[in-house]
């Protein structure tokens, strides 16, 4: 189990990891406004604009991650290959963050499948 409970701390940690992109894009533009940061960042455009989706996007896709590593611990189905999909969800996460940044928004779409599917194998091996 101490493969998933890592996985569960990386994965909680990476929406924070992946604010920093944003927050020196913030930082471009005049300086972090940290009395209206969320009107700030919804005038970002180009880079910052995708710095923004990608660190809103960790916060979404760590929900269903949450609840899979549940349902597996709750079933008490840990196994590899449940190790296997959770290190590959971060694996995603941290592509898809990178494709996110660096526009290449195909590759970060069919990432993206992958790090859903991770979650979603997850919960429907543990039935």
């Amino acid at each position: 189990m101490s493969v998933l409970v890592v996985c569960a701390l990386i994965a909680c940690v990476l929406p924070i990891l992946a604010k920093a992109p944003l927050a020196w894009a913030q930082n471009q533009q005049g300086g972090y406004d940290n009395r209206h940061p969320r009107a700030q960042q919804q005038a970002l455009t180009g880079f910052g604009a995708r710095a923004l989706a990608a660190h809103q996007n960790s916060f979404e896709s760590l929900i269903i991650f949450a609840v899979a590593l549940a349902v597996v611990i709750g079933a008490n189905k840990q196994a590899a290959v449940m190790d296997t999909l959770a290190i590959s969800y971060i694996v995603a996460r941290v592509l898809y963050c990178l494709c996110y940044w660096f526009d290449l928004h195909l590759l970060r779409s069919l990432i993206w499948a992958v790090s859903y599917a991770c979650p979603i194998a997850m919960i429907a091996l543990s039935i």
